[in-house]
């Protein structure tokens, strides 16, 4: 779900919210943590550029009706000038499989500009991961520290919980499909495809339902299509995410939690997965080195 997006397209991976409540006041709860981080050359984005790029954002997505439900939806939780405005996005993400599978459980903080990324293992502070936007890596004594892919891993968790945001840049198309119901409300539904070339994984989709009266989003269906897991092509069976609670970071509406199921005539069936999104704050004034690879790291 490794996304290698150009600076323009801050995109996978997949895929946050207000939850299954979609009346739930948006200010319900507030983060307050904050980072200190070393007086230098940051990372700090020019206002003039993000005002550019909204722009341009919302003039190509006004161009559709698929794509004026998805502009909605960013400004229902809280606008995509405020997404990027804010700096990068820190977060602890705790994917639970209830099968037996492997845990993956990281602090991570992403450069939601450039489509970068930095984890450090919860237990381990001098185990770490993370995608330059060029090349992945890994720094870890111990190689049973992750007992997964973190290439794929990188950046997936914040395309699980990023949406609407995520999908503000070209080669993302949108359809718009036939509204639904879900938990006795209306839902809007759009289908997001990616142009061949698009990531490591063009193939993978994500159909997004948005509260009609609300226009915040309750669900995420979505398929992966990685390569490296599927050599023949293919991709695993549709998966159905719910958004959990929305929690109100810096104005920026987020979820606290999703829980997947597999997909059954479009609805939730099989609990699989629970997923935790905790501490999330944004930071500003990371040093230009922040995600470069470290130092002794091994590139993958």
């Amino acid at each position: 779900m490794l996304k290698k997006l150009s600076v323009t397209l801050p995109l996978l991976g997949l895929v946050c919210l207000i939850g299954c409540n979609p009346n739930k006041d948006k200010s319900a709860k507030t983060t307050t943590e904050q980072v200190q981080v070393p007086s230098k050359t940051t990372l700090d984005i020019p206002q003039a550029w993000i005002d550019k790029r909204v722009a341009k954002a919302k003039e190509r997505l006004s161009a559709s009706d698929a794509g004026k439900v998805v502009w909605e939806a960013m400004e229902a939780h809280g606008g995509l000038a405020n997404w990027f405005g804010k700096g990068s996005l820190a977060f602890r993400f705790s994917y639970r499989p209830l099968d037996g599978k492997t845990p993956r459980d990281s602090y991570q903080t992403v450069d939601i500009w450039r489509n970068r990324a930095k984890h450090t293992s919860v237990t381990d502070s001098t185990a770490r991961f993370g995608w330059t936007g060029e090349k992945a890596w890994l720094q870890a004594k111990d190689s049973t520290a992750f007992a997964y892919d973190t290439k794929f891993w990188a950046l997936t968790p914040i395309y699980l919980m990023g949406h609407p945001f995520v999908l503000d840049g070209e080669g993302v198309n949108l359809e718009l499909l036939p509204k639904a119901e879900y938990k006795g409300r209306v839902n809007d539904v759009v289908k997001v495809t990616f142009a061949a070339g698009t990531g490591d994984a063009p193939d993978d989709y994500y159909i997004l339902h948005f509260d009609a009266d609300s226009h915040l989003l309750t669900a995420t269906r979505y398929i992966v299509s990685y390569p490296e897991y599927f050599k023949d092509g293919g991709h695993n069976p549709e998966k159905f995410m719910e958004v959990g609670e929305l929690v109100n970071v810096d104005g920026v509406l987020l979820p606290s939690g999703l829980k997947t199921h597999w997909t059954v005539n479009g609805l939730p069936g099989e609990h699989i997965t629970d997923i935790e999104i905790s501490g999330m704050h944004f930071v500003k004034g990371l040093p230009e080195d922040y995600f470069d690879m470290p130092e002794g790291a091994e590139e993958l």
